[in-house]
């Protein structure tokens, strides 16, 4: 049974597509770091190399919420790009 958290979730991923504008840099990394955490869990422990900044930057954000829920996760992802849509 899937619960309403995964369908916000699966719809929140819909609707971040047709976001009226680009989100900064920050915001994109924080929903990026949710997506993974929601979607399977904890980051692994093989970290981008050195020279791969933008793989490294989302690897620590995705780190950074290592032990949240998947459920919390997806639930501030829906909630996250709830409020983009809000602004925009």
């Amino acid at each position: 049974m899937i619960s309403d958290t995964q369908t916000a979730f699966e719809q929140a991923q819909k609707d971040v597509q047709s976001l009226l504008k680009k989100p900064g840099n920050d915001v994109m990394l924080k929903l990026y770091a949710l997506y993974k955490q929601g979607s399977g869990g904890n980051a692994g422990t093989e970290c981008p190399g050195g020279f791969d900044f933008v793989g490294g930057a989302k690897y620590d954000a995705w780190d950074a919420l290592r032990g949240k829920s998947m459920q919390d996760a997806q639930r501030e992802y829906a909630e996250l790009v709830k409020s983009l849509y809000a602004g925009s």
